[in-house]
């Protein structure tokens, strides 16, 4: 076997090795939905880390396994939303089918995405070190992306801004600012440094 210590895509895996990683990814980001280890909280605003793991299974497992660990991380936002995120708790009152739809499509996307831009970067990227750092920020970014457009879209103001006692430009000022800066910053920096080893380890496993 050739040098190149990372995955070309995902078929390399065999399907054991694709459930466990299924697996232990699906267990991290229920984990760090319920633990202070997926959120930041300051004041009623809260910063994810949980980007991190789609970023990962997107680059390992590739866009499906991007769009299956964004779907995962969605579904666990929603159900923040039941009592859990104040923020959550509030649009979810003000509408159920909207709050769901920026909960867990706007993820989704996220991880299909992500796990699209590493499979076309890989192509002509030989040491794959350029794809893990873009698709690790590509998940943070699109991530803040996804969801301000949308939350923007279906909510915009009015109700929104007498319940959390900010208008929209100043949430969505906030959220860029502070949130999707930090964000960015650890999810490329853990997303690059994890999805490279986990790939070194797996390739390095399967020639041994």
């Amino acid at each position: 076997m050739s040098g190149n210590n990372s995955l070309q895509t995902s078929n390399k895996l065999s399907k054991t090795k694709k459930i466990a990683l299924y697996g232990i990814l699906s267990a991290i980001i229920i984990i760090m939905s319920f633990t202070p280890l997926g959120f930041l909280k300051i004041g009623t605003f809260s910063i994810t880390f949980l980007p991190i793991p789609v970023a990962v299974g997107a680059a390992i497992l590739g866009p499906y396994g991007g769009l299956f660990f964004g779907s995962l991380f969605g579904l666990m936002s929603f159900l923040q939303c039941f009592g859990l995120d104040p923020q959550g708790v509030i649009l979810l009152e003000i509408n159920p089918v909207y709050t769901f739809i920026l909960c867990v499509v706007t993820r989704a996307l996220m991880g299909l995405c992500c796990g699209l831009i590493f499979k076309l970067i890989a192509k002509i990227d030989k040491t794959k070190i350029i794809s893990f750092i873009v698709s690790s920020f590509s998940a943070a970014f699109l991530n803040t992306v996804f969801f301000l457009f949308t939350f923007t879209v279906l909510f915009g103001d009015g109700e929104i801004s007498e319940r959390f006692g900010a208008s929209v430009s100043t949430i969505l000022v906030t959220v860029v600012s502070l949130n999707g800066i930090v964000e960015a910053i650890v999810c490329t920096a853990v997303g690059f440094a994890v999805s490279k080893a986990l790939s070194y380890f797996l390739t390095r496993e399967k020639s041994a």
